[in-house]
């Protein structure tokens, strides 16, 4: 497919759309879905029938999910849109009875609050407006535009360029600059190379990956066709855990309709470049998260992390040279290439550009699904755009970073979220997930069992963290039931810093974060626990426990 012939379809399929006059859009992602979103979508196409005038389609996360089934409707000629929350299949008629006419009072969720008025949506730009179970709606929103361009007029190296001059840094977590990773599998040599979009989200609380494959899973596609145009590889793989059913689903029909336009496959615009995706399911395992772990369990092996170097861009998948960006990395790249690098490195700080998708979770008003620029306060985000802790409840801390990361309490809620910020103060950006507790949650508790999750999903390879998180929950465990001694708080402090200094890996290294964070900021929860808490704790000889 050539430019013109995708510009041709976009406008094709855009007056089509603009032929109708009322469109009525109903949130399928899974967490409408999990309230009954499929029955309002059933009721509401049998009741408009062969109804011209009126479309009704299935739409991708709309982001606020504590009001879910959400159900927007807009109108020819009109730019504002009426957006409707707890909506059941018996409100239909209603609906459609006042297409054009006064708003449902009950129903009605105003979008001029903080929620969606504070966000900055790139990777977000299509959730909620496109179905994503078809190509022609994401073609209509500029779907595919960058790759077409770069493959018919870039070179490798311009694109390259362009990532670089954008600042964009890994969102998996660490933060790694996109662009040097690029460029480290680009100038490897040998024809064989791989990319992996790397959607084995495993945290606590997190759904930012989940949310973007089912609701744009053609710009994630989109995102591999272009680094792989970039670094020269000619295969790409979807590592997503088998948990995300509806995200697999849209993601293999996304494939499967990319290759029928000829945008995945041979010579992809009848140019030289051949480009294929397969998707790998994972099965849960929170350890594949990491990179080599996964490209383990993609070769067929148990999923178990080495050591590197050499690192997966220099010997990767099968040996070859393998780039691994994760869903949301990927999600940047066609609005940096159709925008240019020099507008993303615009938005968010000096050293975190863009902007960041969260997943809102816990004690918090509005749970949900956000995009924002990097650089805003946690303040912002937990009472302006999450509308604070329910209940009257008071805030107590806010975690970020899922298991790897650590609790924040109050006095940090003015400080501006980007990597390094939130590393200066014992905490992690991570994947984006971001759970709020409230003055009822107890901190001790809150580090056990983020501790027993690492525990549990540790694969056992090096000892000091198969044995050390085994040491540190049977530690917390007694704390927690009130039967720890100053002696068990300073191994425990101990076992924190060998845990950390001498696993194989991200999971074991950072594991100890959330318990060094709540020792941090929530020392007396630990200290009124203690048996002899008014005891100096006795010097600790090096333990044979803790190997």
């Amino acid at each position: 497919m050539q430019l013109d012939e995708l510009n041709e379809l976009a406008t094709k399929v855009q007056q089509a759309q603009q032929a109708c006059d009322h469109v009525v859009r109903v949130c399928m992602a899974a967490s409408c879905q999990s309230s009954g979103a499929a029955a309002v979508l059933e009721s509401l196409r049998s009741k408009t029938g062969d109804c011209q005038h009126v479309c009704v389609h299935g739409a991708g996360c709309m982001g606020l999910c504590a009001a879910g089934p959400l159900v927007e409707v807009s109108q020819r000629g009109r730019a504002e849109t009426v957006l409707y929350q707890h909506v059941t299949a018996d409100d239909a008629d209603d609906l459609l009875a006042h297409l054009g006419g006064p708003v449902i009072q009950r129903l009605h969720c105003p979008t001029d609050i903080p929620f969606f008025a504070r966000q900055q949506k790139i990777v977000l730009e299509n959730s909620g407006i496109i179905d994503p179970e078809q190509i022609d709606h994401y073609i209509a929103a500029e779907g595919y535009q960058a790759l077409v361009t770069a493959l018919t007029e870039m070179s490798p190296a311009e694109v390259l360029r362009e990532v670089d001059a954008s600042g964009l840094r890994g969102r998996g977590g660490g933060g790694y600059p996109a662009a040097l990773k690029w460029a480290t599998v680009a100038k490897m040599p040998g024809e064989q190379k791989f990319v992996i979009c790397n959607a084995d989200e495993g945290d606590p609380g997190a759904f930012m990956d989940r949310a973007v494959l089912e609701s744009d899973p053609h710009r994630v596609i989109e995102g591999m066709a272009l680094a792989a145009y970039a670094v020269g590889a000619s295969h790409g793989f979807v590592y997503v855990r088998a948990e995300y059913p509806l995200a697999i689903e849209r993601l293999t029909t996304a494939i499967r309709q990319a290759t029928k336009y000829g945008l995945l496959g041979s010579n992809i615009c009848d140019t030289r470049f051949s480009f294929d995706i397969e998707i790998r399911l994972g099965a849960g395992a929170f350890v594949c998260g990491e990179e080599t772990a996964l490209m383990a369990s993609i070769e067929g092996g148990r999923g178990q992390p080495r050591p590197r170097p050499p690192y997966p861009a220099q010997s990767g998948l099968w040996g070859y040279p393998t780039l691994i960006n994760n869903v949301e990395t990927l999600a940047n790249i066609p609005p940096i290439l159709r925008r240019g690098g020099a507008w993303f490195a615009t938005i968010g700080t000096e050293k975190s550009k863009g902007t960041k998708v969260f997943a809102l979770a816990g004690r918090i008003c509005n749970t949900g699904l956000i995009e924002v620029p990097m650089g805003i306060t946690l303040r912002d985000i937990v009472f302006t755009i999450g509308g604070g802790v329910p209940d009257a409840a008071r805030f107590k801390a806010v975690q970020t970073g899922g298991p790897s990361g650590g609790c924040l309490p109050e006095q940090f809620l003015d400080l501006p979220v980007d990597y390094d910020t939130l590393r200066q103060v014992g905490s992690i950006m991570g994947s984006g997930g971001m759970i709020v507790m409230d003055q009822t949650s107890s901190m001790v508790d809150v580090a056990r069992y983020f501790m027993e999750f690492c525990m549990d999903e540790s694969c056992g390879k090096c000892i000091p963290c198969r044995a050390g998180t085994h040491q540190m929950h049977e530690l917390l465990a007694k704390i927690a039931r009130g039967q720890g001694t100053c002696r068990d708080l300073a191994l425990l402090e101990e076992l924190c810093e060998v845990v950390s200094a001498m696993s194989l890996c991200g999971l074991g290294q950072t594991a100890p974060n959330p318990v060094l964070s709540t020792l941090r900021h929530f020392r007396e929860e630990y200290l009124v626990k203690l048996q002899d808490r008014d005891t100096a704790a006795a010097p600790v000889d090096a333990p044979e426990t803790a190997s």
